[in-house]
């Protein structure tokens, strides 16, 4: 429908979105000249994304929770809805100039900063199942519960369970919207908790295929970690400036713990990180020239600030800003680096000292770094997401080896101790549709693999045992590759809506060290 005359001959129809869900809407006012984006938002949209745009039923529609979402995309949702969701179409009770406004506005921000208390969330807070109230059994049979696989689902929000061994799946389940940084287990498996864009946390029990528990920890969150013991769930935050810890258990709030700097500016999270070995996380953070460490139960050390209870925050000043990391396996050593910033810095954690720069120039993607014995010595690789390069480092003195030339920019880069290759997509770009297969010894690209030519190919994540892979094509109508690992042939195939990310569970759970950690 098109042009107001048309637009207001319906509006004494109800709204469809008020009609489902059994809610009296205000008459709406007269159209002006120019649409008013604001008075159609809260008669078309505040029931569902809430009044303050904080999301409710649907996501939240603040600038930094829409990056993903292109504004000639956004004019389509809204105008044609989104299938498999409760977004319906609003082309037959919005014109083109209202769909319009409403789009671009949603991409400005608020006049007022929204917040995100600790009483916000509380009050989100909902348990399905206590711990420990689930059988221990699961409800299904495969063969082997370490090599299950989640499946990230981005083309409708779901979720799928996958048998490493059978290529089956074993269920389907939705997802909230826009689940961001990879799902994260406890170290027995049984578990794994989601992160999504617009904040909520959400536990889910693999053994008996149900949510338990669900929290909003911040508007817009990064990722979580989940603590090397499986105690502790923390959340980094865009907005507010916070990192949020958790009772892995419910899901219950233990603290907010606002992000100030040393010199007194707060910061927005990048990510957080588990480090086992330390019995700590690590968070990277995007505004100011630290490094955080949280550590427990130890005793603190000179100079560690106490947090809350047992925790304590240990800051490690950095020449600049960093919110990428790659760790060593030891996660003695990391690497850090600033989008488009200027090169990479490493620091001893131990010592507490910056000991090499690496000539990481651009944008390095850090977070999706693997390493792997080359001649006796440790090495890593980090591909570039502004540059078709793979760049490789001897990790015992931080010196380059090599840089790999690839068929243009890629994002995720994977391997298996027990297998010979890694693997890297071209995720940007004109050769979207690519990945390369790079000999570990010779340091070549021996293959170039183009499951369907046009459609973006990406982010491999290999089995348990490192004999099979899964690969994904994303696009709504796309799939899932099963592949052999050594011959590089192509064993079976499921379709799914845009698969992103695949995390097997014995990979995450050990910290394997050809996927990202």
């Amino acid at each position: 429908m098109h042009g107001h005359e048309e637009a207001g001959a319906v509006r004494s129809t109800k709204f469809l979105l008020a009609a489902t869900l059994g809610l009296a809407l205000p008459a709406v006012p007269a159209l002006a000249d120019e649409p008013d984006p604001n008075v159609l938002y809260n008669h078309h949209c505040a029931v569902c994304h809430g009044v303050s745009r904080l999301g409710g039923i649907g996501p939240a529609l603040l600038p930094d929770n829409l990056s993903r979402l292109k504004p000639a995309e956004a004019v389509e949702v809204i105008r044609d809805g989104r299938a498999a969701t409760q977004m319906p179409a609003y082309d037959a009770l919005l014109g083109e100039a209202e769909i319009a406004a409403l789009a671009e506005w949603i991409y400005e921000p608020p006049e007022v900063e929204p917040s995100w208390t600790d009483e916000d969330i509380l009050a989100s807070h909902v348990v399905n199942h206590e711990y420990g109230t689930l059988p221990d059994e699961p409800v299904f049979e495969v063969e082997d519960l370490k090599n299950l696989f989640i499946v990230v689902e981005i083309g409708d929000h779901h979720v799928s369970l996958l048998d490493g061994d059978t290529f089956e799946r074993i269920t389907r389940f939705p997802s909230r919207y826009a689940l961001h940084g990879g799902p994260k287990y406890t170290p027995d498996g049984r578990y794994v908790y989601f992160g999504s864009r617009d904040g909520w946390v959400t536990k889910y029990d693999i053994y008996n295929l149900e949510v338990t528990a669900e929290v909003r920890a911040g508007i817009n969150m990064r990722n979580i970690a989940v603590s090397a013991d499986g105690n502790y769930v923390l959340a980094g935050n865009y907005l507010p400036h916070t990192l949020v810890l958790f009772d892995a258990r419910n899901l219950e709030l233990i603290a907010s713990i606002p992000v100030e700097g040393l010199n007194g500016e707060t910061s927005r999270v990048s990510a957080v990180y588990t480090a086992p070995p330390r019995n700590s996380f690590v968070a990277a953070l995007r505004d100011i020239p630290e490094v955080w460490e949280i550590r427990w139960p130890e005793e603190r050390a000179a100079g560690d600030e106490a947090l809350v209870g047992d925790f304590a925050l240990h800051r490690m000043e950095a020449p600049d800003y960093l919110d990428d990391f790659f760790f060593d396996m030891e996660y003695r050593y990391l690497v850090g680096a600033a989008r488009g910033g200027k090169g990479g810095q490493v620091f001893d954690m131990d010592e507490e000292v910056k000991v090499a720069d690496l000539p990481l120039e651009g944008m390095p993607h850090l977070g999706a770094g693997i390493t792997w014995e080359l001649d006796g010595r440790r090495v890593m690789a980090i591909p570039h997401i502004d540059q078709g390069l793979v760049s490789v480092f001897d990790m015992t003195d931080w010196s380059l080896i090599t840089n790999i030339e690839t068929d243009g920019p890629g994002f995720f880069m994977r391997s298996h101790e027990n297998s010979p290759y890694a693997w890297v997509d071209v995720f940007f770009g004109p050769n979207h549709d690519r990945v390369h297969v790079i000999d570990k010894q010779s340091l070549e690209i021996v293959e170039t693999l183009i499951p369907e030519p046009g459609k973006t190919a990406a982010h491999v994540e290999f089995d348990r045992r490192g004999e099979t892979l899964l690969l994904s094509v994303w696009d709504d109508d796309g799939y899932l590759l099963w592949i052999d690992g050594n011959t590089l042939e192509e064993i079976d195939r499921m379709p799914m809506k845009r698969p992103s990310g695949k995390y097997n569970v014995w990979n995450k759970t050990q910290y394997e060290e050809g996927t990202s950690h």
